[in-house]
């Protein structure tokens, strides 16, 4: 799955920092993604589309969100099987079917732990999801 989403990424102090752009980013101070060693952190990711839109519901919300996800794990060298652990914050528990399909559509054969929790907001208002994972590269030659 290779994302249009555009990743840039830098080196410091041992880390490898993911950047979406988002102005966020530079604004709070937080990367989209970091690796250190066999270890990627996604950080909290709304589903914001590249015009600073956000898609009317909550499933499409989230397929970008994966998207941007999906993009950030792939620039550090990862991928989604190298998921260990979701987060999924909702601003409306009681449409989590629509989340769990879409996450299902990603991690269906990779089961990673998961939460979902609801929450009063996110950042922007018209977000009504946030996602963040954690994973662990595997390295190919070396079973698991």
């Amino acid at each position: 799955m290779t994302s249009k989403v555009k990743i840039t990424t830098t080196h410091e102090n041992g880390r490898t920092l993911a950047s979406s752009g988002s102005p966020w980013e530079g604004k709070i101070g937080y990367s989209r993604a970091v690796r250190v060693r066999d270890q990627i952190h996604v950080t909290g990711t709304v589903g914001i589309e590249a015009d600073g839109t956000y898609a009317p519901t909550l499933a499409g919300q989230t397929r970008r969100a994966f998207d941007i996800i999906v993009a950030a794990l792939e620039a550090l060298g990862g991928k989604p099987a190298d998921v260990v652990r979701t987060r999924i914050y909702v601003t409306d528990v009681s449409k989590w079917q629509e989340v769990g399909e879409v996450h299902g559509e990603l991690f269906g054969d990779i089961r990673p732990a998961l939460t979902m929790v609801q929450v009063s907001a996110l950042i922007d208002k018209e977000a009504v999801v946030e996602i963040e994972v954690e994973a662990l590269v595997q390295d190919e030659a070396r079973p698991a």
